[in-house]
This record gives structure tokens, C-alpha cells and sequence, in this order.
């Protein structure tokens, strides 16, 4: 059974479309009701959690207990900065050894990995006081 066409979940897909800070559904609730006042959280909390169960857009679960999310679906890796939160992509070449590595002594099936990087973003090093 296809989807019935939802107005409120094309204006948040688009929104998520120019981003690439991962936001979390309150920084999409809070820009998205620009465009439509009467939108309520839980609308968007419901509209992301479909689009993520339909694949059309990554959840990002990173260990600060909100859940951020990229319209990119393409495999790629994200880096959390443990100062700030930010949550950003990537630019790196596959890492597909990683899957080697962990089925070399694994008898069951690994079908896919997730992988964050974790550290300090350039934007609070930069701001880190010389010591």
C-alpha cells in the first residue's frame, strides 16, 4: 500500500534537504513551523520516525540521547564533537575493512556496520584557551 502524499512531511523532507548539520526533530519543528505555525512536535517527531523507517532519510542515534537526522542516505561517516554536540559528515574513503576485520572471528552473518568518529570539532578547538 503506498503512502498517502502528506504536505507536512514533503516541507519537512525539503527542510532536512539543505541542511548538513544533522538536526535534531525540535531544530526541524522550530524552523519548519516558519512555514506552517500550526505544525506540532509530535507531527514531526511522527513524520521523521516514518521517513527513517521508510529510508528516505538516517537516523542518528550518537550517544547524546537525541536523535539527529541527514537526508544524505548514501553510506557515509559522521563526526561528533564531544565539546559542542555538532554532528557533521565525513569526507573519507570507504572503510570497508572493518567489515573483514570483525566477520574474521564472528561465525554469524555481519550484514552492515555504523560507524561514528568522535573528538573536537575545528569550531571549539579553535576557541580552546593556550595554555
Amino acid at each position: 500500500m503506498a503512502l498517502k502524499y502528506s504536505r507536512q512531511r514533503q516541507v519537512i523532507f525539503d527542510f532536512l534537504m539543505t541542511r548538513k548539520d544533522h538536526p535534531s526533530a525540535e531544530v526541524v519543528y522550530q524552523n519548519v513551523r516558519q512555514e506552517y505555525p500550526n505544525i506540532s512536535l509530535g507531527t514531526v517527531y511522527r513524520n521523521l520516525s516514518l521517513l527513517a523507517d521508510m529510508g528516505e532519510i538516517q537516523r542518528l542515534r550518537v550517544g547524546d540521547g537525541i536523535d539527529h537526522f541527514d537526508a544524505d542516505t548514501s553510506e557515509h561517516y559522521h563526526f561528533v564533537c564531544s565539546e559542542c554536540g555538532c554532528v557533521t559528515d565525513l569526507k573519507m574513503g570507504n572503510i570497508e575493512e572493518i567489515l573483514e576485520t570483525a566477520r574474521k572471528d564472528f561465525g554469524g552473518e555481519i550484514q552492515g556496520h555504523v560507524t561514528y568518529f568522535y573528538g573536537i570539532c575545528d569550531k571549539c578547538k579553535t576557541n580552546e584557551p593556550i595554555n
